[in-house]
This record gives structure tokens, sequence and C-alpha cells, in this order.
């Protein structure tokens, strides 16, 4: 069964930096997709966070992590990273990658995705 996987969460200082990244199992090869992260946190909705498309590999993102996350793919490695640096409290959360075909004007919404990982918590402490 293909399935996502995530790792690098963890518990880190405001001003800190993690790498996330999504491999794919069962067999999936992550560049014929569109890979997007999403967030959710206590007490707030799902969010796009990131994403980077199969075709020419464009990157989006959401307009609060931009100039501090950086998505990037290494198709040698089937893995699809998101570098994150300068976390704040408010970037806590469970972090999710995602593939799909969205068309790229809709990266951010969720049920244009078809494949998603189990999440890996982010924690930001001030």
């Amino acid at each position: 069964q293909v399935q996502l996987v995530e790792s690098g969460g963890g518990l880190v200082q405001a001003g800190g930096s993690l790498r996330l990244s999504c491999t794919a199992s069962g067999g999936a090869t992550l560049e014929y997709y569109t890979i997007g992260w999403f967030r959710q946190a206590p007490g707030r909705g799902f969010e796009g966070v990131s994403s980077i498309t199969q075709s020419d590999g464009t990157k989006y993102y959401t307009d609060s992590v931009k100039g501090r996350f950086t998505i990037s793919r290494d198709n040698t490695e089937n893995t699809v990273y998101l570098q994150m640096h300068s976390l704040k409290p408010d970037d806590t959360g469970v972090y999710y990658c995602a593939a799909g075909e969205p068309p790229s004007d809709t990266w951010y919404r969720p049920e244009l995705y078809n494949l998603w990982g189990q999440g890996t918590q982010v924690t930001v402490s001030s």
C-alpha cells in the first residue's frame, strides 16, 4: 500500500531550525506528484504551508512562512524536504505531507491531494 512518511519534527526554541522530510513507501515516485506540506495547530484550521509542483518544480508558500521556509525535492532519494528557519511559536503544529495533482492556483486546498502521511509534530517554544 502506498503511503507517505514524514520525519524530522521535534522540539525547538524560537529562532531555531528544523528540516522535515517526506518519503514514500509502497512504490510511489514522488517526482510524479505535486507535493504539499500542511499543518494543523491546536485550535486552528488545517493550513497549506508550501507545495512544489511535479511539472516544473514551481514552489508556493503561504505568506506567514515566506523567507523562512524552503521546499525542495531530491528525486534520487525520492524525498521532498521542508527546511524551516527562524521558527516561531505560531509554527507549532502537526505537519503533514501530501501528494496529488492540484491546479497551481489551488495548491493550498487539502481536498485536492490523494495521498497523505501520518504527520510529524513540530513544537516551537518561546
